[in-house]
């Protein structure tokens, strides 16, 4: 195709984003190819699900060698999530077919777009709540992890659902509800348990859309070309780069986009994103300001223990051991 060259930059800035922030996959590839390549959205879902089925592993297996995967959780999320995302490619056919179900897909995915921007803010919270020292934080033992079957198995019923009908939420919507579900799980065992799962639900979703015709391998295969190199880049830069400023940019970019899917008037596109950067730079002023102030809080509690150190030093070291009087 004539776009090509694009096509395969769109793709390696997408799997920048995806390497260094465990999400934004789908939820930026969906929208790009329909509002910039001018794809039908039915065919971008099927096509973003096929990319991704040959993306994700690259990120999983790179937790599966750091020992960051929850087997158990794993296989409490599976059993829904595989056939749900399935399920989910027909539950959109039922939407109708023609122009009047492209259009109906657009409504769809600028929804789930809202939705993910929305789990994107929940994920920086619960992050700010854990830096906090709140539960769950790095230093909890990952053993102390209490696993919940059931809301486990409905985060699988709901994420792939939504996945298999917009290919949005497999790196942005699980992992918030994984959160919210065991809000004791380490932040690097959320994305690794979060990467392994996504394998066979989003290849179950990817097959339910070719079985209807609705993935161009052609366009996945192109798609690929960029966004193989660009995940590897993005995994190496994850740990030099703050993620918490690339979320803000992908909350940014998410709500101009889901807007645009929905059809909202420009007014509303141009005052969300602006509003959307602003909360993240207000959020990024009062990080830094208490990052400044913990820091000089710590710096005079050891101030203060060095002097009592001090001033006890010589008694400890009394002849004979005894305190004088």
């Amino acid at each position: 195709m004539d776009s090509t060259g694009p096509i395969v930059i769109a793709g390696a800035l997408v799997g920048f984003a995806v390497g260094l922030t465990g999400m934004g996959g789908g939820a930026l590839m969906t929208p790009i190819m329909v509002m910039v390549f001018g794809v039908n959205p039915t065919a971008a879902i099927g096509s973003d699900l096929a990319a991704s089925v040959f993306m994700k592993p690259f990120g999983a297996l790179v937790h599966q060698r750091a020992g960051t995967v929850r087997w158990d959780i794993v296989r409490l999320l599976l059993p829904t999530a595989v056939p749900a995302a399935f399920g989910g490619v027909f539950l959109l056919r039922a939407l109708g077919d023609g122009d009047d179900v492209q259009q109906r897909v657009k409504y769809v995915v600028g929804t789930a777009l809202l939705l993910a921007v929305a789990g994107m803010l929940a994920r920086l919270w619960l992050d700010r709540r854990r830096a906090v020292g709140g539960a769950g934080s790095e230093h909890a033992e990952d053993a102390e992890v209490r696993v919940r079957p059931v809301a486990t198995l409905l985060i699988g019923l709901v994420g792939g659902v939504i996945v298999g009908m917009t290919s949005v939420g497999s790196g942005s919507l699980i992992i918030v509800m994984l959160m919210l579900a065991h809000p004791r799980l380490r932040a690097n065992h959320l994305v690794g348990t979060d990467l392994v799962q996504a394998i066979p639900m989003v290849a179950a979703a990817a097959l339910g859309h070719l079985l209807v015709g609705d993935a161009d391998l052609g366009l996945a295969a192109t798609l690929l070309i960029g966004a193989v190199p660009g995940v590897l880049l993005g995994s190496f830069v994850s740990s030099r780069v703050a993620g918490a400023a690339v979320r803000w940019a992908l909350v940014v970019l998410l709500t101009g986009s889901g807007l645009s899917m929905l059809g909202a008037p420009s007014t509303v596109i141009v005052l969300g994103c602006p509003g959307a950067a602003l909360l993240g730079a207000t959020v990024a002023v009062r990080d830094r300001r208490t990052a400044r102030l913990r820091a000089a809080a710590g710096t005079a509690d050891r101030s203060a223990r060095e002097d009592v150190a001090g001033r006890t030093g010589p008694v400890a070291s009394a002849p004979g051991g005894h305190r004088p009087r």
